[in-house]
């Protein structure tokens, strides 16, 4: 449990489920999820959006409120352009604020170490991918909230991190490129 976030630690049931690839999940913000469907997340990607809750919380909403009210100060509201940006940042702030805390309170941490099966691909998984040319690549398949490309974490819910929910070493995935279809090895898994 993360303090002051509400944020349950469940463990894990079936989530156990040069060249770009698609390894974003979907696009929408705060997408909806289907009825029985959870939200997965990693203890560091967690961890990272609490951090970001409390420097909102704590550091940047008083510093915004403190020049709202220093611009307010001034006189006519109608006319004072720091008070109206002020307002408009302190909007976007407590909208950020109202995401990170919903989805904190409504994914389920999972520490890949925990990990009981280790010969398949699960949620949190570091897998090593090898393309046909030999070029190998490694990813951590994360939530949507936690992905980075470029870091090396995949979306659980991008095609990449749907093809490889399952699968085993030596498992050849198939997956679109800009230049087209190309397979994919599985070279290694990891829990770390």
């Amino acid at each position: 449990m993360i303090h002051g976030t509400g944020l349950r630690d469940q463990g894990q049931d079936e989530a156990g489920h040069g060249e770009e690839l698609d390894l974003d999940g979907p696009e929408e913000e705060d997408a909806a999820l289907p009825r029985g469907a959870k939200r997965y997340i990693t203890r560091a990607g967690a961890e990272r959006l609490h951090a970001e809750l409390v420097q909102l919380l704590k550091v940047e909403r008083p510093k915004v409120t403190a020049e709202v009210s220093a611009a307010a100060a001034q006189g006519d509201r109608s006319e004072n352009a720091e008070y109206t940006y002020g307002k408009k940042k302190l909007r976007e702030i407590d909208r950020r604020l109202r995401f990170l805390q919903r989805r904190l309170d409504t994914s389920t941490v999972v520490d890949p170490a925990e990990q009981q099966d280790r010969e398949r691909i699960y949620f949190g998984a570091t897998v090593t991918l090898e393309d046909e040319d030999g070029k190998r690549s490694t990813y951590q398949l994360v939530g949507p909230d936690e992905l980075d490309a470029r870091g090396g974490r995949v979306s659980v819910d991008s095609p990449v991190g749907r093809a490889l929910i399952g699968r085993r070493q030596g498992d050849v995935i198939c997956v679109m490129r800009p230049k087209g279809e190309a397979d994919l090895e599985v070279v290694e898994i990891r829990y770390t």
